[in-house]
């Protein structure tokens, strides 16, 4: 009902701009912050683009290094990958085998020149969640920034940028619940940031483009109710999950990917050994069960899961992996049929597999 332009001066825009100003609250109470230091984007690749373009940009005179992490959103890494193109040096620190960033990794790779520091909350793939706290508190003892891109951690679990002490935070609706194309990025007051898109005064003045009020409000609503009673639900989906896992890990060669506890409680990720994760996925579709290997934003890609690749599963481990993602909505008896199917597709696609007979038949003694 307020279809106005919020940056109109009639009363159909002044509608639209209350609609604005009252979602902006919203979000800044989720986040524990000034509603000042929220702006409204298309969504998280375009939150993570301004984050670091936007600091790499306005802090060049004191330095051009940006450290990351290897198991980043493409949207961080591809960014890192134009801003080198730029001039700038990024550095990409490891992770261990369950995709855990050291905070001693990273501050071991801050220089005189480091001005950004990105390291995502949670990982979008296998669910890890980072030690973003401490790395946070050891960027700010060497006068560095730091930014998160807590797209998966939103509704999830907890997310306090006061807590975090991070200077930039960026989320996106969708993953909530909320509409597709519309997200906003935190950005904490006197945080030197250039903009990203150029136009009009939108935003005050840091963000060009006609507000999307509809999706904004929105993203707002489903916001407000996805952090309500986090520790409740994330407690009930923590134990679907763990079922999800224990049954699936039951099955001989398929292994979790990511930290078994310090996980996101509506992730489930595992690597299938002797099967092709497309193959996985059509035949799961079939038995009504919508899931992906690897992240959705790749998911036309033949290149394997460059979050599997950078905690040391093989190619042909990485092509198999099986992603499950749980809300509150989710039941017992979804989980069920899961368990169910699941065992059922992944024996009819070892059956075809070469590798998997010579195994079962003694011609092969191991696998590597």
């Amino acid at each position: 009902e307020c279809y106005g332009n919020a940056n109109s001066i009639h009363s159909t825009g002044l509608d639209a701009r209350k609609a604005l100003n009252a979602a902006r609250k919203k979000v800044a109470a989720a986040l524990n912050c000034n509603p000042e230091e929220v702006y409204f984007t298309s969504g998280g690749s375009e939150s993570d683009n301004w984050a670091l373009k936007g600091v790499a940009f306005a802090n060049r005179k004191k330095g051009n290094h940006i450290i990351t992490s290897a198991i980043e959103h493409h949207a961080i890494l591809h960014t890192c990958e134009w801003l080198e193109k730029q001039g700038f040096e990024i550095t990409y620190v490891p992770v261990d085998a369950d995709g855990l960033v050291n905070p001693a990794d990273v501050e071991a790779a801050i220089t005189d020149k480091t001005i950004l520091i990105s390291i995502m909350a949670a990982n979008n793939e296998i669910g890890t969640i980072e030690p973003i706290e401490e790395i946070a508190k050891i960027a700010h003892a060497h006068h560095v920034l730091f930014h998160t891109d807590a797209v998966q951690a939103i509704g999830a679990i907890p997310v306090d940028v006061r807590a975090i002490g991070c200077d930039l935070l960026s989320l996106s609706g969708h993953k909530f619940h909320g509409p597709k194309g519309v997200g906003a990025l935190y950005i904490k007051q006197g945080t030197r940031i250039d903009n990203l898109i150029h136009g009009g005064a939108q935003e005050r003045g840091r963000r060009a483009s006609t507000e999307n009020v509809a999706g904004i409000v929105g993203m707002a609503e489903a916001i407000e109710l996805a952090t309500a009673n986090i520790p409740e639900k994330a407690a009930r989906i923590s134990a679907l999950r763990d079922q999800l896992i224990d049954g699936l890990t039951a099955l001989p060669y398929v292994r979790l990917n990511g930290h078994r506890t310090k996980r996101l409680p509506g992730n489930v990720n595992v690597s299938v050994r002797f099967i092709e994760g497309e193959s996985l996925l059509l035949r799961l579709d079939l038995a009504g069960v919508a899931a992906s290997s690897g992240s959705a934003c790749t998911s036309g890609s033949l290149d394997p899961s460059h979050v599997l690749l950078a905690i040391g599963r093989v190619h042909d481990v990485a092509h198999g992996s099986l992603r499950l993602s749980l809300s509150e909505y989710n039941t017992d008896e979804e989980i069920d049929h899961i368990l169910k199917v699941v065992p059922e597709v992944v024996q009819y696609l070892r059956n075809m597999s070469p590798v998997w007979r010579d195994l079962q038949t003694g011609k092969r003694q191991y696998i590597l």
